[in-house]
């Protein structure tokens, strides 16, 4: 198989794909990203015909659906016949479903594919793997996903990004919300760290209030999840709500609040979000500790 795109993510699962015992020849724009692969035992290619010449499956992991988008017509005239695509990138649904109709109408298969786990996810090999295929295509390349993570058929093509922004939609309100959580009670004279470990367990658990409660407590803004990316992906949720004809006010604000943080901290852990809120607080601050940025 092929593996386009070496970057925060898309290193660990090709980790993981070598680790299950996958051939994965792989690309990248920047093409030391993927030569530090090498001693685990994947074969870089210098171009992308080079990289997908070869492969029955072609999994893309990239910045946006432009890129894919880019990167597919490089790719196309390489492809072998009846290639399956995997787009495990997080795009527009109508950008999965353009890619779909594209290689569709070249005889190959299309699923798209997002994930959701972060970095550390990756790295352990439990993504949740958010699939838009026919059953049938899904069956090929259900024990590849699996070395990658947990995947799940949500429905046709371009369903798997639908469900990625439904889950980046509580994601991003979460953040704000245990961020505003946090800064009340330290703000209204409790101890925020005792206040976070007295709700786990209730209802008001969450990932979020585990892992990046825990990162707002000690001002840990080293990117995993960057502002920048939650931004596009709140955009991209507000425009599939737009298609919908839905709108979803509390992902409007929580837009807002992102956008504002992106102008000072773009590339920081979306946990930043208690920065923007701080921001709107004058004189409260969660802690003592010094921001860690980078």
């Amino acid at each position: 198989m092929a593996f386009l795109g070496i970057g925060l993510m898309g290193d660990p699962m090709v980790r993981c794909l070598l680790r299950a015992g996958y051939s994965v020849t792989i690309w990248n724009r920047t093409h030391s990203k993927a030569q530090v692969l090498c001693a685990a035992g994947a074969q870089p290619a210098v171009s992308i015909a080079e990289a997908v010449s070869a492969a029955d499956v072609v999994i893309s992991m990239l910045e946006a659906g432009p890129i894919v988008a880019m990167v597919l017509q490089e790719a196309l005239p390489a492809l072998r016949a009846g290639t399956l695509w995997i787009d495990m990138s997080s795009t527009r649904q109508s950008e999965a479903q353009q890619l779909h109709a594209t290689l569709h109408a070249a005889g190959h298969g299309f699923i798209d594919a997002p994930v959701s786990g972060g970095v550390g996810g990756a790295q352990a090999g439990k993504l949740a793997i958010m699939a838009g295929a026919s059953s049938s295509d899904y069956a090929r390349v259900e024990a590849i996903l699996s070395a990658m993570g947990r995947p799940t058929l949500v429905g046709p093509p371009g369903s798997g990004q639908v469900a990625k922004l439904c889950n980046q939609l509580i994601v991003g309100g979460t953040l704000n919300i245990v961020a505003e959580a946090l800064l009340l009670a330290r703000a209204a004279g409790a101890d925020a760290a005792a206040m976070r470990a007295a709700i786990r367990g209730g209802f008001a658990e969450s990932k979020i209030l585990e892992v990046h409660g825990q990162r707002m407590l000690e001002r840990n803004f080293v990117a995993g999840g960057q502002v920048k990316s939650q931004i596009k992906d709140m955009h991209n949720i507000l425009a599939a709500a737009e298609a919908a004809h839905v709108t979803l006010p509390v992902t409007q604000l929580v837009t807002q609040r992102y956008e504002t943080l992106a102008t000072t901290h773009p590339t920081a852990d979306h946990a930043a979000a208690l920065l923007a809120l701080e921001a709107l607080n004058p004189g409260q601050r969660l802690g003592i500790a010094p921001d860690k940025l980078s």
